[in-house]
Formats: structure tokens, C-alpha cells, sequence
């Protein structure tokens, strides 16, 4: 199943998408469940969804403003450094631990919006992520049982700002600034998922293939990062861990490649789907 957050005619509401439209169950369920990250809580959400649909109204696809499938997580808890390939393109040391960083809600944008490079950078970088949504309340979860706090999986591409991440060794200026990580474009159910260590991932720019891998290639698996953060924090329904880039970004390269105004990027996940987004360059002015 395939749920999405959307904005329609200034209206807030969550759906699943089935083809060219959104079977709006928002409409039947809002009252009990006021967001999509609500209803997730619920352990038997997709039964509850199923249920729904013969009662919710029908909107167009293409009339909708699609937002992240969780437009304000609770937690957006990132790993750097997770493929092997990318930790030998940054030169970085293996670690016995994931390396762990945060990002903002307001840091997010939606598929089909713009990503936005800072008006003061000039190395605006991509990254194709595998985003885990989590349902299932928990704290110190054990690895084995860490797949059944998982509601769903989604794209995320977590774009750097490369200059600004390298102004001290912790990355959280270069992960923050407003809409440079895209999410969505929908929450794919974990049933629909029977292992995440096994899809194709990668990212084009402009068509053209710039990250490709499989998630097996992780150092450490979905099970265990939901392990290892769950004992740093209580993970809440709605909670978003954006689980790492392969090889192949572009500050790596030589000459280095970053997006810049107009660029098409896409990351595309087996079986979770497609995210795409043009990148704009930030307007802001002084207070």
C-alpha cells in the first residue's frame, strides 16, 4: 500500500494513492486520526486503511500538492558514512558505531518541489537515501525485532551543502538549511517491503546515473540502526531514519559535480519509488 500527506483546496489530509488518484481516507478517519503519523501508531493501520477506502471520496493525483508523507517528524535522525564505498570516496575511517546526525523538519521539501540551494553556496551536493518510517513505539528494541517497529519506507534524498558541512568535523550546517533534503514521494507499507537490504538504489542528475548500488551494500543494516538509536532515544510514531548514501556523490568526484540551478534530480528505490526534484536557488533577504 501506498500512503501520502497532501494539501488539497488549503485542506490538510493523507490518502492512498491507487494509480492516477488519492482514495482520501483522511476524510473518514481525521477525527481519530488527525495525521497520517497518527494513524501509523495504530499496529493494525493498514487493516484500519482497508477499511476506509469504501467510504472515501476520490481525488486526482495531478490535483493534489504532495507533501512529505511526513510533513513534520517528531525525529529526523540521518547516517553518514554507511556504505563502504562512500566512506573510502570521503576518506573517512571505519567506525564500530553508525555516525549519526540530525536534521529539521523545515529542512525537508516534497517531491515535485523545488530543492533549494543556499544563496550562500556554491556546492550543493546529492545524496540517493532509503527513508525508514517508523510505526512502532520503542526504546532499547532489540535488532531481531527491530523490522516490526517499521510502518513504511520512502525516498530521501539528503542533499548536502558541502561547504558549509566542512566548517567543523560535526555536519549538521551543511544538513539544515530550508528544503535541501526531498522526501517522498509516498510512505510505502513495510509488508509491501519483505527486506530492505535487498533493493536497488541510485540517483540521476539530468538522466544521468550517478549513484547506483544495492542496499546490502550497508555497513549497518535497517535492524540495526533502529537498535542502536533506540537505545540513545526513544523511537514515536512518525520518526524518520534517513539511512545513508552509496558512493558516487558529487564533491567525490574529479572534477566535482554539484546541482545547480535547473538540474533534474531523482532517486529512484526498488519497489518504494521515485523521487524527483528541480533545484532553485534560494532567495532570501537580510533582517
Amino acid at each position: 500500500m501506498r500512503l501520502c500527506s497532501y494539501l488539497h483546496n488549503g485542506r490538510a489530509g493523507y490518502g492512498i494513492v491507487a494509480d492516477d488518484r488519492i482514495l482520501d481516507i483522511s476524510s473518514v478517519l481525521g477525527d481519530r486520526f488527525p495525521t497520517l503519523a497518527n494513524l501509523l501508531a495504530e499496529q493494525d493501520f493498514v487493516n484500519i486503511c482497508t477499511q476506509a477506502i469504501s467510504r472515501s471520496a476520490e481525488l486526482p493525483l495531478a490535483g493534489i500538492e504532495l507533501q512529505a508523507p511526513i510533513p513534520i517528524p517528531g525525529k529526523i535522525i540521518c547516517v553518514g558514512l554507511n556504505y563502504h564505498d562512500h566512506m573510502v570516496e570521503t576518506r573517512h575511517a571505519p567506525t564500530q558505531h553508525p555516525t549519526l546526525f540530525a536534521r529539521f523538519a523545515d529542512s525537508q521539501c516534497a517531491h515535485g518541489e523545488p530543492m533549494l540551494m543556499p544563496s550562500v553556496s556554491v556546492q550543493f551536493d546529492f545524496e540517493a537515501e532509503l527513508a525508514v518510517i517508523i510505526g512502532k513505539s520503542g526504546r532499547n528494541i532489540r535488532a531481531d525485532a527491530a523490522l516490526d517497529h517499521v510502518a513504511g519506507y520512502s525516498c530521501y534524498n539528503d542533499g548536502s551543502v558541502r561547504d558549509w558541512q566542512v566548517h567543523t568535523s560535526q555536519f549538521l550546517p551543511g544538513k539544515n538549511f530550508p528544503a535541501t533534503g526531498a522526501f517522498g514521494p509516498f510512505l510505502v507499507t513495510a509488508d509491501e517491503i519483505p527486506d530492505p537490504q535487498d533493493l536497488a538504489i541510485s540517483c540521476r542528475l539530468n538522466g544521468n546515473t550517478v549513484q547506483a548500488a544495492r542496499t546490502s551494500q550497508m555497513i549497518h543494516s535497517v535492524a540495526q540502526l533502529i537498535a542502536y538509536i533506540s537505545r540513545i532515544t526513544p523511537l514515536s510514531p512518525g520518526d524518520v531514519i534517513v539511512t545513508g548514501t552509496p558512493g558516487g556523490v558529487g564533491f567525490a568526484r574529479v572534477p566535482p559535480l554539484f546541482m545547480k540551478e535547473g538540474d533534474l534530480v531523482e532517486v529512484d528505490i526498488e519497489g518504494v519509488g521515485l523521487l524527483r526534484n528541480r533545484i532553485a536557488r534560494e532567495t532570501i533577504q537580510s533582517a
